[in-house]
């Protein structure tokens, strides 16, 4: 098929997709090394960790290469540490295999999300975890080796928790007991999950062993190595100031908006922190010369190596490594993690990087997100309850709709609730009616009026003119709705670049109405119609690189459909698709779901608080949410009523509509999160409000629905 497209280096794609070549820094340009927190490499991800970090990523490194700049991308396994080892206990498997069987499941869930690392490494490698300097391999007992000679470690010798029944000393992770500050029945030993905060394992209140909790367990001294964050706090202060400015850091607890440092640890005052532990499943302490300090058989603290896995990883796929790790003049680092993990980002692991001397690439923005919870709850794997890893699969809803809808609830700035209903609308109400549809208008009107050839709009090659006599105002509202969606996107507002690209899509859909693209314009005015459906074309071309970070499979659909190679994205609307153009194939990129699989799905995914679904229950499949079901009716009826979403309506949106879309999504997720509290006579009115605030949304959505059904009668297309 023959390709009309404008060739200019202001069009085409020259950066590789993920993985596809090892790329190095570039001097004078803009080069973005990415990393997402690290999964402990003892459970399978949920959506909440998916989005919180690998996909939030993900999305930022496809935008960077759809700008042609060099981008790494690297994540892996955190497999050392006593996380580990309680698991692999639980399973009666070592925990080389317990890792070997997990980093698979990680690597598989991934790919099914089109989750495009240019490397997905383990922390359990040689150049992880052994000491050769000779090679110049950058590793954990390396860094070790420089706090030492840079005078931040000492010795300190502490009570341990130690059980008598093993016998041993207990890692915090084999140690529960009640949280001395919230009283937390459950918490571990080195954090509590009631409130987050770090702990002593020896601070727990009625410690118990969990290998076996009828064991007796006391205390012990035991000498390990401390880092003296004490020491480096003042130049780890002056960091943080320094690249929270320059960075534009998200919200997080440890600097506010005045810059102004809040995180409690900082101002109480930093304390040493233990770099050393007692186990056996880790990076082995570097001894050099007689072990005066007793550190022999222990191991290197897994919060203290997990953070050395990021330029590890990169050195076990890229020799030239350094040129990312030791080039903070040439590379930003933007590091993409949940809340819980903001800590260890911006205080500790830059402390450690400071007190190792060396010219360090360090953070330059943080992207961290509030959590994704389930369905009025939290996700729970001890009880089966929200979608993990694999499981989205099995829902037959395609990985790229998935995709959309957790970057459309990505909680950026507050808790997210996850949706059934709001997920399917998500795909019925945006991508099927919205940014399907003006794509696929657009290309069969070409297949089935011009053969698939693009006609002569008698337009020039290149940028349109925002004083076109007469879609001056169409063209100026695309060119502003693309510097948008850059802002946002360099910014790392992910939600606000996706929003962006519907009003995108939204303004597609217009324009064709508007235009009354049909047989009787063809006919009437020929020019005009070529001019029209050219234009159509080449935003559609525009809307595959915008959609590609978000929707790589989408994306590559499209491109498919149009016959046209990767583009860049544009800072301004253009005629690159040209005359003579021919395209390919149109085909339907979205298909309806079922609405009544909703209710199917909360069985499925509720755990132990529902049943299993009637379907389940009579060992029959799982009904294909893309087709009608029997019964499906009452289904559909039901869940329809319980939606956020407003009244159904099929045709092209407007700005209006999808945004009054959004903010009904975003308060009925404010409306379930209520609802999940404790009830209150404070909170019963707070729900109240809120859902009056919803209904009102709803009201407005129903009639701009409405005035839009009336606009489309009036003007039909053939």
């Amino acid at each position: 098929m023959a390709q009309k497209i404008r060739a200019e280096a202001d069009v085409l794609r020259t950066v590789p997709a993920p993985g596809e070549q090892a790329l190095l820094p570039k001097e004078g340009e803009k080069n973005v090394l990415i990393t997402s927190a690290l999964p402990y490499c003892n459970n399978v991800p949920h959506l909440g960790n998916i989005i919180g970090s690998t996909l939030s990523a993900d999305v930022f490194s496809r935008y960077n290469r759809a700008r042609n700049r060099p981008t790494l991308y690297i994540c892996g396994t955190d497999e050392y540490g006593t996380a580990t080892e309680t698991q692999a206990l639980k399973e009666g498997i070592s925990p080389r295999e317990l890792c070997d069987k997990y980093t698979l499941l990680h690597r598989d869930t991934y790919k099914w999300f089109d989750i495009g690392f240019d490397h997905f490494g383990r922390t359990s490698t040689p150049l992880h975890t052994e000491y050769n300097i000779p090679q110049g391999h950058l590793i954990s007992q390396e860094i070790f080796l420089n706090l030492g000679r840079n005078g931040y470690l000492e010795r300190q010798d502490k009570d341990q928790v130690y059980c008598e029944g093993c016998p041993k000393f207990l890692a915090d992770r084999y140690v529960e007991g009640t949280c001395p500050h919230c009283g937390f029945e459950d918490a571990r030993g080195d954090q509590c999950d009631g409130c987050a905060k770090t702990l002593d394992a020896v601070e727990l209140i009625n410690p118990r062993c969990l290998v076996d909790p009828t064991h007796k367990v006391t205390t012990k001294t035991s000498s390990h190595m401390y880092l003296k964050l004490n020491a480096i706090q003042p130049k780890t202060e002056e960091w943080i100031k320094k690249s929270w400015k320059e960075g534009k850091w998200s919200p997080n607890a440890v600097i506010n908006a005045d810059g102004e440092i809040i995180d409690s640890r900082m101002k109480g005052g930093l304390q040493p922190t233990p770099l050393t532990r007692d186990l056996k499943w880790g990076v082995p302490v570097p001894i050099e010369g007689e072990d005066v300090n007793g550190m022999a058989g222990k191991v290197l603290y897994v919060w203290f190596d997990a953070p050395i896995g990021y330029p590890s990883i990169t050195a076990n796929y890229l020799p030239e490594w350094k040129q990312w790790w030791f080039n903070p003049e040439h590379v930003n680092l933007y590091q993409f993690m949940g809340k819980d993990n903001v800590y260890f980002h911006t205080v500790y692991w830059p402390s450690v990087q400071l007190a190792d001397g060396r010219n360090w690439t360090k953070l330059h923005h943080l992207s961290t997100t509030e959590y994704l919870n389930y369905e009025g709850g939290k996700f729970s794997k001890s009880k089966n309850r929200g979608v993990f890893g694999p499981a989205a699969k099995d829902t037959g809803i395609p990985a790229s709709v998935w995709r959309y809808y957790l970057l459309s609830t990505r909680p950026e700035t507050a808790d997210a609730m996850f949706s059934w209903p709001d997920c399917i609308a998500a795909n019925n109400n945006i991508l099927l009616n919205n940014f399907g549809n003006f794509v696929n208008r657009a290309l069969k009107f070409v297949s089935s009026q011009y053969d698939s050839v693009i006609p002569d709009s008698q337009d020039p090659a290149g940028p349109y003119s925002p004083n076109d006599p007469i879609d001056s105002e169409f063209i100026t509202t695309i060119n502003n709705l693309l510097k948008d969606y850059i802002d946002a996107m360099e910014a790392v507002k992910l939600r606000l670049g996706l929003q962006t690209i519907m009003l995108i899509s939204a303004q597609g859909n217009n324009y064709l109405q508007s235009s009354g693209l049909n047989k009787a314009l063809m006919n009437d005015n020929p020019v005009r119609c070529a001019q029209v459906i050219s234009r159509a074309i080449n935003l559609i071309y525009v809307l595959s690189v915008l959609i590609s970070p978000y929707m790589p499979a989408t994306a590559d659909a499209i491109l498919k459909q149009l016959n046209a190679p990767e583009r860049i994205v544009p800072e301004v609307f253009s005629n690159d698709i040209l005359t003579g153009h021919t395209i390919g194939t149109p085909e339907h990129l979205f298909k309806k779901i079922d609405e009544g699989m909703a209710e199917v799905w909360r069985a499925k995914f509720g755990g132990e608080e529902t049943k299993a679904a009637p379907a389940e229950a009579a060992g029959t499949p799982t009904p294909d949410p893309l087709k009608a079901t029997p019964g499906s009716k009452k289904k559909v009826a039901a869940a329809a009523k319980k939606a956020s979403a407003a009244p159904a309506y099929t045709g092209p949106k407007s700005e209006e509509a999808l945004a009054l879309e959004a903010k009904i999504t975003e308060q009925g997720n404010l409306v379930r999160s209520l609802k999940a509290e404790p009830k209150t006579p404070e909170l019963d009115g707070k729900i109240k409000e809120a859902v009056g605030t919803l209904k009102t949304l709803k009201s407005e959505l129903d009639e701009e629905y409405k005035k839009l059904a009336a606009a489309a009668s009036a003007a039909p297309v053939n």
